[in-house]
C-alpha cells in the first residue's frame, strides 16, 4: 500500500462520509501581521488592542477572514487537492471569536455529489465545521468545490444536490462584547448603522493589484496545498495555462478595499452566500463596489447588521459596471466574485 496521500478524487466520496481534517492550526501574531501584508486590511478591531479594549475586548480578536482561512486550509487535502475550481459558499457563521494562541480544527460531512455531464469531474458539497482547544465552534460552514475523477470513462449518475439557506438567521444573542463608545478618529469612519440605506452602492475607489508572491505566499500560511494554486508546472497544460487564484484571497481582498465606505463595520456576522465567477490570475487588479441588501436593526441597542453584497471586479473600475450580468443572466467575463455578507456595526449612540 502506498504511504503518498495523493487526495481524493470524486468516487472516493460518499453522502454522509465524516472527515476529520489533520494539522490543527495555533494562531500567532506572525500569522496576523502576515494577513495585513498579502490583503492591506485596516479594520482597527482587529489592528489595535487599544481599540479592542475600548469595544470591550480583553484583546484583540484576529480578523474573520484570517480565521476563515486558517481553519478553511484544514480542509483541502481531504476535500480539494485534485479540485479544479471551488466554486461556491454558503451559510457561512462565525460563532465566536478567535485571538492570538488559539488553536483552530476542522471536520467536514459530505453533504452533496453531482457528477458533470462530461464525466471527467463531479461536484462535491461539504458542511464543515471549525472549533477553537475548548471545543467552542468558530466557523460554521458550507461550500461546493469541482473535482476530478479518477476514471473518465465510467459513469455513475449521482446528482444528490443538497438546498441552502437564502440568508444566514440573525440570533438574539451575538457572541461580542457591548459596544458602548467608537473612537471614530481611531476607526477611520464617522459613519454609523443608522446612516446607511437600503439600495445604497458604495463604489469604493482603491484598486489592488496581486501578484504571484503574494499569493503564493498567503495560500501557503493558511496552509492550502490545491495543486492548481501552486502547480505552475502542471497547469501550464490545461486550458488556464497558470496558476488559478485561492478564491478566499479575492474574498479578502475585495473585503479590505471595502474599507472605504465601511469603516466601523468591522465584524463579519456570517456569508449568507458566495460565488467565484470567473478565474483570477496573478497580475489581475481587484476593484470593488458594495451595495446595502439590507438594514436589520437588533434587539441590542449598541449594534445593527447590514446585509451586503459586494462585488469584485477584474481589471475595470467599479463605477464602470452597473450590473455584474449580461441580459443573459450570466456574468460579465471581468466579475471574479459576488458576496452576500452581513456585518455587524455599531450604532450613532456609541459615537465617541
Amino acid at each position: 500500500m502506498s504511504k503518498i496521500n495523493i487526495g481524493n478524487f470524486f468516487e472516493d466520496f460518499s453522502i454522509g462520509q465524516e472527515i476529520v481534517h489533520p494539522l490543527p492550526r495555533t494562531v500567532s501574531q506572525g500569522d496576523v501581521s502576515l494577513y495585513i501584508a498579502f490583503t492591506g486590511s485596516r479594520f482597527a478591531l482587529h489592528s489595535s488592542d487599544v481599540v479592542a479594549k475600548e469595544m470591550g475586548y480583553d484583546k484583540r480578536p484576529i480578523d474573520d477572514l484570517l480565521m476563515f482561512h486558517l481553519t478553511f486550509g484544514k480542509s483541502v487535502q481531504d476535500i480539494s487537492l485534485n479540485a479544479i475550481a471551488n466554486l461556491g459558499y454558503a451559510e457561512i457563521s462565525f460563532p465566536n471569536p478567535v485571538y492570538v494562541g488559539d488553536t483552530v480544527s476542522m471536520t467536514s460531512t459530505v453533504i452533496g455529489l453531482k457528477e458533470n455531464s462530461n464525466g471527467k469531474s463531479g461536484v462535491v458539497y461539504v458542511h464543515s465545521i471549525g472549533l477553537n482547544q475548548n471545543g467552542d465552534e468558530v466557523l460554521n460552514f458550507k461550500r461546493w468545490v469541482m473535482v476530478h475523477k479518477k476514471d473518465k470513462t465510467t459513469l455513475t449518475g449521482i446528482k444528490e444536490i443538497p438546498t441552502f439557506k437564502e440568508s444566514t438567521p440573525i440570533s438574539d444573542n451575538i457572541n461580542m462584547p457591548i459596544v458602548s463608545m467608537v473612537d471614530t478618529d481611531a476607526t477611520g469612519g464617522k459613519y454609523f448603522f443608522e446612516d446607511y440605506e437600503k439600495g445604497e452602492r458604495l463604489n469604493h475607489p482603491e484598486g489592488i493589484t496581486i501578484d504571484n508572491s503574494d499569493h503564493t505566499l498567503a495560500t501557503k500560511l493558511y496552509q492550502n496545498n490545491a495543486k492548481v494554486h501552486f502547480n505552475d508546472h502542471m497547469m501550464k497544460s490545461t486550458p488556464m495555462g497558470e496558476r488559478l487564484m485561492y478564491g478566499g484571497i479575492i474574498i479578502s481582498i475585495a473585503r479590505a478595499i471595502s474599507f472605504n465606505g465601511l469603516q466601523n463595520a468591522q465584524w463579519i456576522y456570517a456569508i449568507n452566500s458566495g460565488a467565484h465567477c470567473n478565474p483570477t490570475y496573478a497580475g489581475d487588479t481587484i476593484y470593488a463596489y458594495t451595495e446595502v441588501i439590507d438594514t436589520i436593526d437588533h434587539k441590542r441597542d449598541d449594534i445593527g447588521l447590514l446585509r451586503l453584497r459586494t462585488v469584485a471586479v477584474k481589471n475595470q473600475k467599479s463605477e464602470e459596471i452597473s450590473n455584474p450580468k449580461d441580459e443573459d443572466g450570466k456574468y460579465l467575463k471581468n466579475i471574479v466574485l459576488d458576496l452576500d455578507y452581513t456585518v455587524i456595526i455599531p450604532k450613532n449612540k456609541t459615537k465617541k
